[in-house]
């Protein structure tokens, strides 16, 4: 699971594997170490009506409703999202990238925009 933070937003993207680890388990997290400290990023299912995010103890929990949950992981939805005044959350499904890059990308989805791309260049 990748995690951006910008500004005020927060988005996480996820590969297949990821999307269906967490339609099995209702949480997927992640950890990253940065010196002797770690922060990690957890999404979560929860029953409460609308998606949300906290952060407390290096832990980000994006706590997404069962509802859009079972949505978003049972077709082709590529992702969802709250904007309030403070915050822009931002779920998403992993797609290939269109350019060359170093990282693996065997387990994420094939980008709808590839075919498009390969005929203009």
């Amino acid at each position: 699971m990748k995690i951006r933070i910008k500004n005020n937003g927060l988005r996480y993207r996820l590969t297949r594997s990821e999307v269906e680890a967490f339609a099995r388990d209702g949480l997927f997290k992640e950890k990253v170490q940065i010196g002797d400290d770690a922060l990690t990023y957890i999404l979560q299912r929860t029953v409460e009506a609308e998606l949300s995010a906290s952060f407390k103890n290096n832990i980000i929990t994006m706590l997404v409703p069962e509802s859009m949950a079972d949505e978003w992981t049972g077709s082709d939805q590529v992702g969802f999202e709250r904007k309030t005044d403070e915050l822009h959350l931002l779920v998403e499904k992993d797609f290939t990238c269109l350019d060359e890059v170093d990282e693996d990308q065997s387990d994420n989805y094939p980008n709808p925009l590839a075919n498009n791309y390969e005929q203009r260049n």
